[in-house]
């Protein structure tokens, strides 16, 4: 059969295509690419043909696709600086599925049941000098505090608390430097680059310092970074020193900066819905009332929380777009897409789609969720769903146990003045994001 044109994006400059309005707001723009031509489209990066791909159908087309297909090492390439050569997209397939398995090995079940109580522990240190009532930005905070929860749970209690504000500028820099923010500037890219390699380098010595010292210790450790250590290839290889730096990097920068967006945004999604924020309330007094601390069994009785989360996730995911290079042509519906183009999945626009989602820009956690599972993809979907989302899940839910046990939020600026940006790779709430908090004023 014959195939026919893929429809074409409006709006295309000289020359840069549509690189300016993308990179200004890729949400909006992909919105607009959408609302104008249906579930394909195609529109110009300065040069890089990109066919967007919407519906649950091309969703799936997209994940199950086999990477000698579809390519997300090819399309990720700017994040081998980041994470290191031999390291997730700079290592060959085989070497990338191998590791995928040992992060995975490192969430296992029976090692994430100890993770809510020391979450809940993070959370009570961090509202310790809260006093009553205060405002503070909640973006920030909540990303400096899941850098905290992630590091504690994944790599241990030593690397916790050998955290400074200098890891945290650090993994900064490796964001902004492919952010969107970086590629609207063409000029500024080779200085950006170099603070990156300059952060690249210190995290390494860091990250070595902590490994170097767990080779060191005789003691037992059931965490990530042990994962690391005892790991092995196919072949009984182990992981380098500069390996397992790539890997706790990988990690983590996939890990909590996500973490700490969703709950910045489930934060002022309470804050605007005070009815539905008391309701889960009740659910997690009713919780404390039998129990002082907190489990990964405890947290399945707030299915209210549980909801709410998911709704968050759903209106605003954090990542707005999954890309991939297509290695060999391919068809879909009634069009042929060519090597050399890259096709891209966005889970905002799709979680979005009016005929999947009642009145789609409505939060509303009560609403049923199709049961196409490449209908929502806040983690992506296929070979290659994210393998951290049952403890982002977990992350996210217990910080809110242990916060909404002692804490309400309050919305500081309008309601409605709360909105995506996308400075960075993550789509976060508007900068400064201030919520007011207030501490509950509880019966004995």
């Amino acid at each position: 059969m014959k195939s026919i044109p893929i429809p074409q994006v409006s709006g295309a400059q000289k020359n840069m295509g549509h690189y300016e309005e993308f990179c200004d707001n890729p949400a909006l723009f992909l919105q607009r690419a959408y609302n104008e031509n249906g579930e394909v489209c195609e529109f110009d990066l300065a040069g890089l043909k990109t066919v967007l791909m919407v519906s649950p159908a091309a969703q799936e087309a997209v994940f199950r696709a086999p990477d000698d297909l579809l390519s997300a090492a090819e399309a990720y390439q700017m994040m081998v600086p980041v994470f290191g050569q031999g390291i997730q997209y700079g290592a060959p397939p085989q070497i990338e599925r191998q590791q995928l398995k040992m992060q995975a090995r490192g969430l296992r079940q029976d090692r994430m049941k100890t993770y809510a109580a020391v979450i809940a522990k993070e959370v009570e240190d961090w509202v310790s000098d809260w006093g009553d009532e205060g405002e503070l930005d909640i973006y920030d905070a909540f990303t400096r505090l899941t850098l905290k929860t992630s590091t504690h749970c994944l790599m241990g209690s030593e690397f916790r608390y050998s955290l400074t504000d200098e890891f945290a500028d650090l993994y900064h820099d490796l964001e902004y430097a492919v952010s969107p923010a970086a590629l609207r500037d063409p000029q500024g890219q080779e200085q950006v680059a170099v603070r990156r390699d300059i952060a690249r380098a210190r995290l390494g010595e860091l990250i070595g310092e902590r490994i170097a010292l767990r080779r060191q210790d005789n003691q037992e450790y059931d965490d990530m970074l042990q994962v690391y250590l005892d790991a092995t290839y196919e072949d009984g290889t182990g992981l380098s020193d500069d390996e397992i730096c790539g890997m706790v990097i990988w990690f983590m920068f996939a890990g909590h900066h996500t973490s700490g967006n969703t709950s910045s945004w489930a934060a002022v999604e309470l804050a605007r819905h005070a009815e539905l924020a008391g309701d889960i309330t009740l659910q997690i007094d009713e919780l404390f009332r039998h129990t002082t601390e907190l489990s990964r069994n405890a947290l399945k009785e707030i299915p209210l929380l549980d909801a709410f989360i998911l709704e968050t996730l759903r209106l605003h995911p954090p990542l707005v777009t999954l890309t991939r290079r297509v290695m060999q042509g391919f068809d879909y519906a009634d069009y042929h897409i060519e090597a050399g183009k890259n096709v891209m999945v966005s889970p905002y626009v799709a979680h979005r789609l009016e005929a999947f989602y009642d009145h789609p820009e409505v939060f509303d956690p009560a609403r049923k969720h199709p049961d196409n599972v490449f209908s929502f993809i806040p983690f992506g979907g296929g070979h290659r769903k994210c393998v951290g989302n049952a403890f982002a899940l977990l992350q996210v839910k217990a910080i809110f146990c242990a916060l909404l046990h002692r804490y309400t939020f309050e919305t500081v600026d309008a309601p409605e003045s709360y909105t995506d940006i996308m400075p960075s790779l993550i789509l976060r709430p508007s900068a400064p994001c201030m919520l007011r908090y207030r501490r509950r004023r509880r019966e004995a």
